[in-house]
Protein backbone atom coordinates (compact mmCIF):
# COMPACT_ATOMS: atom_id res chain seq x y z
CA UNK A 1 0.00 0.00 0.00
CA UNK A 2 1.42 3.61 -0.96
CA UNK A 3 2.08 5.47 1.81
CA UNK A 4 2.99 8.90 -0.17
CA UNK A 5 2.45 9.23 -3.74
CA UNK A 6 4.01 12.47 -5.26
CA UNK A 7 3.50 13.48 -8.66
CA UNK A 8 4.86 15.61 -10.95
CA UNK A 9 5.87 17.81 -7.94
CA UNK A 10 7.31 21.25 -8.07
CA UNK A 11 7.43 24.02 -5.88
CA UNK A 12 8.29 27.45 -5.48
CA UNK A 13 9.56 30.40 -3.70
CA UNK A 14 8.63 33.99 -5.13
CA UNK A 15 8.14 32.67 -8.80
CA UNK A 16 11.37 31.17 -8.54
CA UNK A 17 10.97 27.27 -9.01
CA UNK A 18 13.12 25.35 -6.60
CA UNK A 19 12.00 21.98 -7.31
CA UNK A 20 11.27 20.89 -10.72
CA UNK A 21 9.05 18.09 -11.09
CA UNK A 22 9.96 15.22 -8.67
CA UNK A 23 7.75 11.82 -8.55
CA UNK A 24 8.33 9.16 -6.33
CA UNK A 25 6.50 7.01 -4.10
CA UNK A 26 7.12 5.35 -0.73
CA UNK A 27 5.02 1.84 0.91
CA UNK A 28 4.88 1.63 4.11
CA UNK A 29 7.88 -0.40 5.69
CA UNK A 30 10.00 1.70 2.92
CA UNK A 31 13.54 3.71 4.10
CA UNK A 32 14.33 6.42 1.60
CA UNK A 33 16.83 8.68 1.57
CA UNK A 34 16.79 12.13 0.38
CA UNK A 35 19.91 13.47 -1.08
CA UNK A 36 21.00 16.50 -3.02
CA UNK A 37 23.64 19.80 -3.47
CA UNK A 38 22.24 22.97 -1.64
CA UNK A 39 19.61 24.25 -3.39
CA UNK A 40 18.31 21.20 -4.87
CA UNK A 41 15.13 21.73 -2.94
CA UNK A 42 15.51 19.34 -0.41
CA UNK A 43 14.37 21.71 2.48
CA UNK A 44 11.42 22.63 -0.34
CA UNK A 45 10.23 19.07 -0.17
CA UNK A 46 10.15 18.65 3.65
CA UNK A 47 7.96 21.59 4.07
CA UNK A 48 5.67 20.41 1.31
CA UNK A 49 5.45 16.67 3.10
CA UNK A 50 4.62 18.53 6.35
CA UNK A 51 2.34 21.07 4.96
CA UNK A 52 3.85 23.94 5.19
CA UNK A 53 3.84 24.85 1.99
CA UNK A 54 1.85 23.99 -1.43
CA UNK A 55 3.44 23.01 -4.52
CA UNK A 56 3.08 25.01 -7.41
CA UNK A 57 2.96 21.85 -10.06
CA UNK A 58 1.73 18.78 -9.03
CA UNK A 59 0.92 17.14 -5.83
CA UNK A 60 1.56 15.15 -3.04
CA UNK A 61 -1.25 12.41 -1.96
CA UNK A 62 -1.18 10.35 1.52
CA UNK A 63 -3.05 7.38 2.34
CA UNK A 64 -4.01 6.35 5.65
CA UNK A 65 -1.54 9.52 6.69
CA UNK A 66 -2.09 12.92 7.61
CA UNK A 67 1.23 15.60 7.19
CA UNK A 68 0.06 16.09 11.17
CA UNK A 69 1.03 12.17 11.78
CA UNK A 70 4.66 13.19 10.57
CA UNK A 71 7.53 12.39 12.99
CA UNK A 72 9.84 14.93 12.35
CA UNK A 73 13.73 15.03 13.70
CA UNK A 74 15.25 18.85 12.28
CA UNK A 75 18.59 19.16 12.53
CA UNK A 76 19.91 20.44 16.35
CA UNK A 77 20.77 24.08 17.00
CA UNK A 78 22.96 25.28 19.95
CA UNK A 79 20.08 26.67 21.23
CA UNK A 80 18.04 23.53 21.17
CA UNK A 81 21.19 21.24 22.33
CA UNK A 82 20.51 23.38 25.91
CA UNK A 83 16.93 23.34 26.06
CA UNK A 84 15.99 23.18 30.08
CA UNK A 85 13.77 20.09 30.12
CA UNK A 86 13.25 16.69 31.44
CA UNK A 87 13.38 13.77 29.04
CA UNK A 88 10.31 12.52 29.64
CA UNK A 89 8.87 16.25 28.87
CA UNK A 90 10.65 17.03 25.78
CA UNK A 91 9.19 13.10 24.93
CA UNK A 92 5.43 14.56 26.09
CA UNK A 93 5.56 16.94 23.82
CA UNK A 94 5.63 14.92 20.67
CA UNK A 95 2.15 14.73 21.55
CA UNK A 96 1.35 18.27 21.32
CA UNK A 97 0.35 18.10 17.35
CA UNK A 98 -2.49 15.25 18.16
CA UNK A 99 -4.10 17.24 21.41
CA UNK A 100 -6.27 20.25 19.67
CA UNK A 101 -6.14 22.95 21.90
CA UNK A 102 -6.23 20.75 25.25
CA UNK A 103 -3.37 22.34 27.35
CA UNK A 104 -3.37 18.99 29.33
CA UNK A 105 -1.85 15.80 28.33
CA UNK A 106 -4.26 12.91 28.08
CA UNK A 107 -3.83 9.24 29.73
CA UNK A 108 -3.65 7.72 26.06
CA UNK A 109 -0.76 10.51 25.46
CA UNK A 110 1.38 10.04 28.35
CA UNK A 111 0.97 6.11 27.87
CA UNK A 112 2.40 6.52 23.79
CA UNK A 113 5.11 8.44 25.46
CA UNK A 114 6.23 5.92 27.86
CA UNK A 115 5.91 3.31 25.02
CA UNK A 116 8.40 5.44 23.14
CA UNK A 117 10.92 5.54 25.72
CA UNK A 118 10.33 1.93 26.72
CA UNK A 119 11.38 1.36 22.54
CA UNK A 120 14.47 3.95 22.93
CA UNK A 121 15.72 2.68 26.73
CA UNK A 122 15.01 6.17 28.04
CA UNK A 123 13.36 5.21 31.18
CA UNK A 124 16.45 5.30 33.41
CA UNK A 125 16.89 9.01 32.19
CA UNK A 126 13.46 10.29 32.14
CA UNK A 127 13.69 12.71 34.86
CA UNK A 128 17.54 13.91 33.96
CA UNK A 129 17.69 17.46 32.50
CA UNK A 130 18.24 17.40 28.25
CA UNK A 131 20.90 19.76 28.16
CA UNK A 132 22.61 17.48 30.38
CA UNK A 133 22.63 14.72 27.98
CA UNK A 134 25.32 13.15 25.33
CA UNK A 135 25.06 13.78 22.07
CA UNK A 136 23.60 10.28 20.78
CA UNK A 137 21.09 10.05 24.32
CA UNK A 138 20.28 13.67 23.21
CA UNK A 139 19.36 12.43 19.57
CA UNK A 140 17.59 9.33 21.00
CA UNK A 141 15.09 11.61 23.39
CA UNK A 142 14.41 13.76 19.80
CA UNK A 143 13.35 10.85 18.06
CA UNK A 144 11.23 9.29 20.90
CA UNK A 145 9.91 12.78 20.58
CA UNK A 146 9.05 12.24 16.73
CA UNK A 147 7.47 9.01 17.79
CA UNK A 148 5.25 10.08 19.79
CA UNK A 149 3.76 11.89 16.85
CA UNK A 150 3.47 9.04 14.67
CA UNK A 151 4.46 4.89 14.44
CA UNK A 152 3.90 5.48 10.06
CA UNK A 153 6.64 7.92 9.44
CA UNK A 154 9.69 9.58 10.28
CA UNK A 155 11.91 12.28 8.32
CA UNK A 156 14.80 12.43 10.00
CA UNK A 157 17.16 15.32 8.76
CA UNK A 158 20.86 14.29 9.38
CA UNK A 159 20.50 12.50 12.54
CA UNK A 160 24.24 11.60 12.92
CA UNK A 161 25.94 15.06 12.71
CA UNK A 162 28.09 16.03 15.24
CA UNK A 163 28.39 12.26 16.49
CA UNK A 164 31.34 10.04 17.24
CA UNK A 165 31.34 6.64 15.09
CA UNK A 166 30.34 4.26 18.01
CA UNK A 167 27.42 6.60 19.18
CA UNK A 168 26.61 6.92 14.79
CA UNK A 169 26.44 2.86 14.44
CA UNK A 170 24.48 2.46 17.26
CA UNK A 171 22.03 5.48 15.97
CA UNK A 172 22.05 3.63 12.52
CA UNK A 173 20.83 0.48 14.49
CA UNK A 174 17.80 2.19 16.08
CA UNK A 175 16.43 3.28 13.35
CA UNK A 176 17.10 0.19 11.33
CA UNK A 177 15.51 -1.94 13.83
CA UNK A 178 11.94 0.63 13.99
CA UNK A 179 12.02 0.28 10.36
CA UNK A 180 12.17 -3.25 10.30
CA UNK A 181 10.88 -4.50 13.44
CA UNK A 182 8.31 -1.58 14.19
CA UNK A 183 8.09 -1.20 10.81
CA UNK A 184 8.31 2.66 10.86
CA UNK A 185 8.47 4.61 7.10
CA UNK A 186 11.14 6.60 7.36
CA UNK A 187 12.74 9.50 5.18
CA UNK A 188 16.36 10.60 6.20
CA UNK A 189 18.43 13.39 4.61
CA UNK A 190 22.18 12.61 5.66
CA UNK A 191 25.45 13.00 4.26
CA UNK A 192 26.92 10.27 5.82
CA UNK A 193 25.92 8.54 1.98
CA UNK A 194 27.97 5.51 2.11
CA UNK A 195 26.78 4.22 5.59
CA UNK A 196 23.23 5.07 5.03
CA UNK A 197 23.17 3.44 1.89
CA UNK A 198 23.78 0.52 4.34
CA UNK A 199 19.73 0.89 5.76
CA UNK A 200 18.02 2.34 2.72
CA UNK A 201 16.47 0.29 0.13
CA UNK A 202 15.35 3.40 -1.81
CA UNK A 203 16.78 7.30 -2.88
CA UNK A 204 15.58 10.28 -3.78
CA UNK A 205 18.26 12.33 -5.26
CA UNK A 206 17.40 16.35 -6.55
CA UNK A 207 19.13 18.10 -8.70
CA UNK A 208 18.97 21.06 -10.76
CA UNK A 209 19.09 19.38 -13.51
CA UNK A 210 16.87 15.90 -12.63
CA UNK A 211 15.98 13.64 -10.01
CA UNK A 212 16.69 9.87 -9.15
CA UNK A 213 14.70 7.75 -7.27
CA UNK A 214 14.42 3.81 -7.83
CA UNK A 215 16.70 1.37 -5.58
CA UNK A 216 19.53 1.87 -3.26
CA UNK A 217 21.27 -0.64 -5.57
CA UNK A 218 20.45 1.14 -8.76
CA UNK A 219 21.39 4.59 -7.41
CA UNK A 220 24.73 2.96 -6.44
CA UNK A 221 25.37 2.22 -10.35
CA UNK A 222 24.39 5.98 -11.18
CA UNK A 223 27.18 8.98 -12.02
CA UNK A 224 25.28 10.97 -8.93
CA UNK A 225 26.33 9.07 -6.62
CA UNK A 226 29.84 8.08 -8.11
CA UNK A 227 30.31 11.65 -8.24
CA UNK A 228 29.44 12.39 -4.54
CA UNK A 229 31.44 9.81 -3.56
CA UNK A 230 34.40 10.91 -5.59
CA UNK A 231 34.48 14.85 -4.24
CA UNK A 232 34.52 13.18 -0.93
CA UNK A 233 31.01 13.75 0.13
CA UNK A 234 30.41 10.75 2.03
CA UNK A 235 32.45 11.89 4.98
CA UNK A 236 31.29 15.46 4.93
CA UNK A 237 28.32 16.34 2.51
CA UNK A 238 26.12 18.90 3.35
CA UNK A 239 22.89 18.32 2.36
Amino acid sequence: MKLIECKNLSMSYEGVTVLHNVSFSLEQGDYMLLLGENGSGKSTLIKGLLGLKQSSKGKIEFNGITPRQIGYLPQQSPVQKDFPATVKEIILSGCLGSGGICPFYTKDQKKRADKCMRHLHLEDIQKKSFRDLSGGQQQRVLIARALCATDKLLLLDEPVTGLDAVVTAEMYDLINHLNKVHDVTIIMISHDISNAMKYANKVLHLSSEASFFGGAEEYAKTDYYKKMIKGGNNIGYNC
